[in-house]
Order: C-alpha cells, then sequence, then structure tokens
C-alpha cells in the first residue's frame, strides 16, 4: 500500500525535480496508519501467542535438552523422561545393592562365628581326649578343687535329707488326716451310743488335740523342708553353674596353652610367627577368662558356706523343737517354737480352690 500510494502521490516536473503537493501530508498519515495497524496485529499475534502457551504449554515430562548449537540434528535431544527413569533405576539398583551387601555381611559374620566355634570346640576335644589318656597336661588347683568336692558331697547328703524329711511329712499328713476322721467318727458314736458317750467322747477329744497338733507340726516341717529345698536346689545350684563355667573355662585355657606351647616348638619363619602371635592373644584372652571365673567360683564358695551354716543352725533347732514338743505333748511348747520362728499356719482348707476359681 505504501508503495502504491507513493508511485500515484509524487509527480516529476519538467526539470526531473520533485513537486511540494498538497497530498505529502496524507501520504505521512498513511504512512503512520500503517504503522499503528501493524503494531496492534503485532501484540495480538504475540498476545495470542502467549495465552496458547499458558493454555497447552509444554509438558515437563516430555521437554527436551539439546546438545549442541542451533541447527543442529535430532541426535543430540534427550528426553527428559529417560533421564528421570534412568535416576529411578540407578536407586533402585543401589538400593537393591545395599541389601545385598547387608545380607552378604550377615552371612559373613555367621561364617566367622561358626569358623570359630568349630575351632574352639576341637580344641577343646582334642584337650580333653589328651587328658583321658593322660597325654595331656591340665591346670590344677588343689585347694579349690578340694571345696568343689566338698560341696558336691554336700549336695548329695543335703538332697537325702530332704527327701526324708518329704516322706515324714507325706506320713504325718496321712496320720492327721486318719487322726481327724477317726475323732469325727467317736464323736458321730458318742452321739449314737449312750450307754458308750463319756468313753467315745474321750477318745473324740484326744484325737482332735492330736490332730491340731500334728497340723502344728506339718506347719513347722514344711518351713523346714522350703529352707532346705531353697538352699540345695537354688543356693548351691548357682554356685555349681559357676563351678561348670569355671571348669570350661579351664578347659578352654588349657587347649590354647597346649596349642601355644605347640606352635613354639615349631620353625620360627614368617608364617609360623604370625600364627605363635595369634595364639598368644587367644591365650591371654582365655587365661583372663580362667582367673576371673576362678576368683567368682571361690567368692561364691565362700558365701555358701556362711549361708549354709546360718540357714541349718535355725532350721535344725526348729526341727528338733517342734518334734520334740509334739511328741512330748507339749501344745504350748509347740506354738511357741512356731511363734519364736515367725511360721504362721495356714487356715484348714486354705490350699483348695474357692467355688469361684473350680471349673
Amino acid at each position: 500500500m505504501l508503495s502504491k500510494a507513493a508511485t500515484m502521490e509524487i509527480p516529476i516536473n519538467r526539470n526531473g525535480d520533485t513537486g511540494t503537493l498538497p497530498e505529502d501530508d496524507s501520504l505521512e498519515q498513511v504512512a503512520k496508519l500503517q504503522w499503528s495497524l501493524d503494531e496492534k496485529v503485532g501484540s495480538f499475534t504475540i498476545t495470542r501467542d502467549l495465552q496458547q502457551v499458558m493454555v497447552s504449554g509444554p509438558n515437563l515430562n516430555e521437554t527436551s535438552i539439546v546438545s549442541g548449537g542451533y541447527g543442529g540434528t535430532a541426535e543430540g535431544i534427550i528426553p527428559t523422561s529417560s533421564i528421570k527413569g534412568s535416576s529411578m533405576q540407578d536407586s533402585r539398583s543401589s538400593s537393591s545393592m545395599t541389601a545385598e551387601e547387608a545380607s552378604r555381611g550377615v552371612a559373613v559374620e555367621k561364617l566367622d562365628f561358626m569358623k570359630q566355634w568349630g575351632l574352639n570346640t576341637y580344641k577343646c576335644t582334642k584337650q580333653m581326649i589328651a587328658e583321658r589318656f593322660g597325654r595331656g597336661s591340665r591346670t590344677v588347683d588343689l585347694e579349690l578343687e578340694a571345696q568343689i568336692e566338698v560341696l558336691r558331697d554336700t549336695k548329695r547328703k543335703y538332697e537325702n535329707v530332704l527327701r526324708l524329711a518329704r516322706a515324714l511329712t507325706n506320713h504325718l499328713y496321712s496320720m492327721v488326716q486318719t487322726q481327724h476322721a477317726l475323732g469325727d467318727t467317736f464323736t458321730d458314736l458318742s452321739l449314737k451310743s449312750p450307754e458308750l458317750r463319756d468313753e467315745f467322747g474321750y477318745n473324740a477329744e484326744t484325737q482332735k488335740l492330736l490332730c491340731k497338733n500334728g497340723e502344728t507340726l506339718l506347719g513347722a516341717i514344711n518351713f523346714f523342708v522350703s529352707s532346705i529345698n531353697t538352699l540345695v536346689n537354688k543356693t548351691m545350684e548357682d554356685t555349681l553353674m559357676t563351678i561348670k563355667m569355671y571348669e570350661a573355662a579351664r578347659l578352654e585355657f588349657d587347649a590354647y596353652r597346649a596349642d601355644l606351647e605347640e606352635l613354639s616348638v615349631g620353625p620360627r619363619d614368617v608364617v609360623n610367627m604370625a600364627r605363635i602371635d595369634t595364639a598368644q592373644e587367644q591365650y591371654q584372652i582365655h587365661k583372663d577368662k580362667y582367673e576371673r571365673l576362678r576368683s567368682d567360683v571361690t567368692i561364691k564358695l565362700n558365701f555358701l558356706d556362711e549361708n549354709k551354716v546360718k540357714v541349718m543352725h535355725k532350721q535344725l533347732l526348729l526341727f528338733h523343737n517342734a518334734i520334740s514338743a509334739y511328741f512330748a505333748g507339749n501344745q504350748q511348747q509347740l506354738e511357741q517354737t512356731l511363734k519364736q520362728f515367725n511360721i504362721k499356719l495356714r487356715p484348714p482348707g486354705a490350699d483348695k480352690p474357692s467355688w469361684l476359681e473350680e471349673p
């Protein structure tokens, strides 16, 4: 339009000069109008393109990264979705590798433990067989071994006392139950036999008194049995368990000592010196363990002797006083004995469950 207007509106005179025409202002207005239209159209186009971009913009998951210069080939375009997929695969592979490494570490630790356990068992078995056949030396503490033997013999004897005391309790309980039934029978017969009422009555009262004294004696003997059972099956047994640990530690100590002595006789090369150093470390570890358990056994034996004397002094005095008072027929002395040792009798039927507890 501008070129056409210029052709139509610019005249040329005879001398070749351009003339000034009044249409120049109109030409200039047409140019300005065309410029303003071009700006409006351009701004409208830009605005519309921006709206399209805002509405249906590119998907970030499908955004591409271009490697290379402007106008390069499509070989340099890398989709970001493939980058995300590769990163997820890397994270999964790293987590799986971590789990595999953890499981492999646990398996290696278990294998090392089994290897060490098997080696220790082999050495101890070898030492035990050598001691049985008299071809190996063993560490002996004569004083401690004597105390251990005395404890084992004492435990056997106390177990026999406990067995006999329980048998006495059972027999006495049966006798008390028989006396109780006999007293009830005499009472019933005294009511049904007027001619023998007095005789049956005397015997019924005697049996009831014996039954009451027997229950009191049962309480004393049950306390005696309970105390002996605690001393034998708890206190002595705990000391014997420590003694068993001490004997196992002694066997391990002698096994590693014999291993160190055998290696010390061999050649002094590099490999053998490394083995000697390892054997020396193991020997020192088991020596410390053996000495610690030996000290524990000595302390427990001393405490056991003191506790045994105190417990048995009290229980033997109780047993003697209770038995003497019962067979002497001294009911007051028997009851006084129970009060002296703080023994409380259970009321009749206390061992039986209530009707709420019955199935």
